[in-house]
C-alpha cells in the first residue's frame, strides 16, 4: 500500500515534535518534510533526532514552500496567520491539509471554506478522538437536559496558550447552543464581575484557566435543582490530537475537495 506523504510546519513546537514522532511510528503515513521558521534552532536537525528518535533522514528545513510541495497532505497546528499562508501554498498546489490551529476568526474560516471547494481540508478545534465523542455525548445531553439546567463551561490550558477560550471550549458552546436552538454568539457569557444580577437562564456561560503545563481540560456542566451532571475530557498529552491529526489525514487521501471536521472523520454525524 502507497504510504500517504506528510508535511510538518512548526515542527520543532510541542505540537509539531508529538505529529512527528506519530508519522515515524505509523504505518501508513510516511513523514517528507519539516518545516519551521528560519533561525530556528531546530534548524537542519534531523527530525527523527529532534524526537529523540533514529535519523530519518529528514532535515528540519525552513523552505515552506518547497517542504509542502514534496507532501500529499500537509498538518498545521500553528498560528492563524502562518496556517492562512500555508493553506494558499496546498490551494495552488492541490494538496490537501488537516488544520489543527485556534484562535482564527471570521474571514479566516471563511477562507478555509473557499479553498476546500478546491482541495480536501479537515479543519477541526481539537483532533482528539475522545473530545470528538464527547462532542457527540454533548448534543444529546444538551437535548435531554434542555429546562431547568444551567449550562457553565470551564476549560483550562497551560499558560503559554495565546487564545481564550480555547477552540475546543467554543466548539462544545457551538454543540450545545445548536442543540437548544440557540445562536451562542447571542448567549454566550465570557466573564462575571462585580454585581452581575441573577444568572439569566438561556445563557451558556465561560469560564477560563491559564496555567503551568495543563494540556487541556475541559468540562460542561449542566446545573440544575439539586443535581448537577458534568462531562469532561481532560488530555493528559497531546499525542491524541496528534493521533487525531493522522487518522484525518489517512481520511483525506483520494478525496479531490471538501470541508470536513473530526465528526466526519469519525462517523459521527
Amino acid at each position: 500500500m502507497k504510504k500517504i506523504k506528510i508535511a510538518i510546519v512548526g515542527a520543532s513546537g510541542r505540537m509539531g515534535q508529538m505529529i512527528i514522532e506519530s508519522v515515524l511510528k505509523d504505518g501508513e503515513v510516511r513523514l517528507v518534510s519539516a518545516v519551521d521558521q528560519l533561525g530556528n534552532p531546530a534548524m537542519g536537525k534531523d527530525a527523527g533526532e529532534l524526537v529523540g528518535m533514529p535519523p530519518c533522514g529528514v532535515l528540519v528545513s525552513s523552505d515552506i514552500e518547497a517542504g509542502i510541495a514534496k507532501a500529499d497532505c500537509l498538518i498545521d497546528f500553528t498560528r492563524p496567520e502562518g496556517t492562512l499562508e500555508h493553506l494558499a501554498i496546498c490551494r495552488r498546489r492541490k494538496i490537501s491539509i488537516v488544520i489543527g490551529t485556534t484562535g482564527l476568526d471570521v474571514e479566516g474560516k471563511q477562507t478555509i471554506a473557499d479553498a476546500a471547494r478546491e482541495i480536501p481540508v479537515v479543519f477541526a478545534p481539537n483532533m482528539s478522538v475522545g473530545v470528538n465523542v464527547v462532542f457527540k455525548l454533548l448534543d444529546t445531553a444538551s437535548r435531554i437536559l434542555a429546562d431547568g439546567y444551567d449550562i457553565e463551561i470551564v476549560e483550562a490550558h497551560h499558560k503559554h496558550k495565546i487564545d481564550a477560550p480555547s477552540g475546543t471550549a467554543l466548539r462544545m458552546g457551538e454543540v450545545v447552543a445548536e442543540a437548544l436552538g440557540r445562536d451562542l454568539k447571542k448567549c454566550a457569557v465570557f466573564g462575571r464581575e462585580g454585581v452581575t444580577g441573577e444568572r439569566e437562564p438561556s445563557t451558556i456561560g465561560f469560564a477560563t484557566v491559564r496555567g503551568g503545563d495543563i494540556v487541556g481540560d475541559h468540562t460542561v456542566m449542566y446545573c440544575g435543582t439539586g443535581e448537577r451532571v458534568e462531562i469532561s475530557h481532560k488530555a493528559g498529552s497531546r499525542m491524541p490530537y496528534a493521533l487525531g491529526s493522522l487518522r484525518a489525514a489517512r481520511f483525506l487521501a483520494g478525496k479531490k475537495t471538501g470541508l470536513f471536521d473530526m465528526q466526519d472523520v469519525l462517523g459521527l454525524r
